[in-house]
């Protein structure tokens, strides 16, 4: 049985295969998304435990699914990971401030460090 469902919204592929890889090895279940509006879409359909939210994406950027995700009583208690190469910290006090539970900035992070983040807000 999986851990729990993480959704993907990410628009490099390689960095989303990579991603989903590691979360699978380690027992997940993973839904990924190229954009924006797409993301938005399967997290209501899916309800996953933990959404990996890029933020400069085609149709929709990250701020904009982040704010939908919080107004929509179905999906407002997903705890969203912003995950993102934006590092200024007026980006950082945006996503915080829009209820991203945490913001990584991919460039500074590897994917096993991401995974266990997300295995320590599962726990909570």
């Amino acid at each position: 049985m999986a851990k729990g469902k993480i959704l993907l919204i990410e628009d490099d592929e390689m960095l989303s295969t990579l991603y989903a890889e590691k979360f699978k090895r380690e027992g997940y279940e993973v839904a990924t998304a190229n954009n924006g509006v797409d993301g938005l879409r399967l997290a209501g359909e899916q309800k996953p435990n933990v959404i990996l939210l890029d933020i400069i994406m085609p149709k929709m950027d990250g701020f904009m699914v982040l704010k939908k995700l919080r107004k929509n009583g179905a999906t407002k208690d997903i705890s969203v990971i912003l995950l993102t190469n934006l590092g200024q910290e007026e980006d950082v006090k945006k996503g915080k401030a829009l209820g991203a539970d945490d913001y990584f900035i991919k460039a500074n992070h590897t994917p096993s460090e991401i995974v266990t983040k997300v295995k320590d807000i599962m726990k909570e």
